[in-house]
This record gives C-alpha cells, structure tokens and sequence, in this order.
C-alpha cells in the first residue's frame, strides 16, 4: 500500500504542522451586505476567557453557584422528625387555644390542628396565632382563666368599673334633659316646655 498524500477508509494520517486555528475555522458574521468572515484575535479570546473565571485557577469553576438555604423548611422537618419519634396522635374537635403571657396578652389559635404524646407531655399546635388582648375575648375567655389570671381579671373588672363610673357620671348629668318629666296634677304640660 503506498501513501500519496490521500487516505483511505480505515486510515488516519497524524501531522506535526500546527495550523492556525483562525484560518482553519473563521468566524462568520451576519452584515446588511451578506455573509462576511472576520479573523478573531486569539489574544483578545483567550483574555476574555479568564475575565469569565472568577475563581483562582485552572481547576476551579467558572462561575459560583448562589446556594438557598432553607433554615425554616429543615426547622419544620427536624420537628416533624422529633413528633414522629414520640408518637404524636391527632386530637379532634378542639375549636381554640389560649396561651396565656405574663404581661396580660393572650395568643390565640382559632380552628388549630392539634397532636399530643401524652405519655411525654408533649402537645403540637399547628395554625396561626394571633396575639390578643384578655379584654378583646372576655365572655368566652372567663371559664379557660386560671389562678395566676386573677391578678389580670382584677384588673380589668377594675377597669370596667371605673368606664362605668365616667360613662355613669355623665348619664346622670344629662338624665334629666332626656327623661319625660313627670307630670303633676295640676301643671299643664305646656308650661313644662316653655
């Protein structure tokens, strides 16, 4: 088999020249008078190839990934991992919750979903709590008020005794301009008015 320069299928032939890339691959580029090649400045690439690379060297990645920690998501997983483990059991039919805070206040959870492990005193409230004052669910709130509430229910019967006094003081003030006057035999209704 003589080689003249062509190959045939099956051979390879390995060349020591080296070759100008820019000539072997030129770049084309799209102008209002048709196709037109450009010769690309190597120096000019390879410069735009490291200002891309923000890390030290060869090795390292181009760009950095922007990574998203999701602290509240594993919280609530860990938790859920933790109730598992003390065998948690859904209560039913419990319409609200009350937790009561030692400066007065009261976080209140309408229609909560409720799980208890009794055996370890342990009760999950899941729902959304909203901070209230002891005045705001009075009538329903009194039956649920315990022995270290009495200083807070004090208070506000206190309150509501002195609102009566101001809104009473001034009631009687005015009692008289209101009220039908009576009428006495004798006196003409009349003259009442007048």
């Amino acid at each position: 088999m003589q080689h003249h320069g062509h190959l045939q299928a099956g051979q390879m032939s390995v060349s020591t020249k080296s070759y100008n890339l820019d000539l072997l691959f030129p770049i084309y580029y799209i102008s209002g008078e048709g196709l037109t090649t450009a010769i690309m400045d190597m120096e000019k690439l390879k410069k735009m190839q490291q200002s891309v690379r923000i890390g030290d060297g060869k090795g390292t990645p181009r760009r950095k990934v922007k990574k998203v920690h999701k602290s509240a998501g594993m919280d609530d997983k860990k938790l859920q991992t933790a109730l598992k483990k003390l065998n948690v059991q859904p209560i039913q039919a419990i319409e609200e919750v009350n937790m009561f805070k030692s400066d007065g206040n009261v976080i209140h959870f309408a229609a909560p979903k409720v799980h208890a492990a009794v055996p370890s005193n342990t009760f999950a409230i899941y729902g959304n709590g909203e901070d209230k004052e002891l005045t705001e669910l009075v009538p329903g709130i009194l039956n649920q008020l315990g022995p270290d509430s009495l200083a807070s229910l004090r208070k506000l019967a206190e309150s509501y005794q002195s609102m009566q006094k101001v809104e009473g003081g001034d009631d009687k003030k005015d009692d008289d301009d209101d009220d039908i006057p009576d009428l006495v035999a004798g006196e003409n209704f009349e003259d009442k008015v007048e």
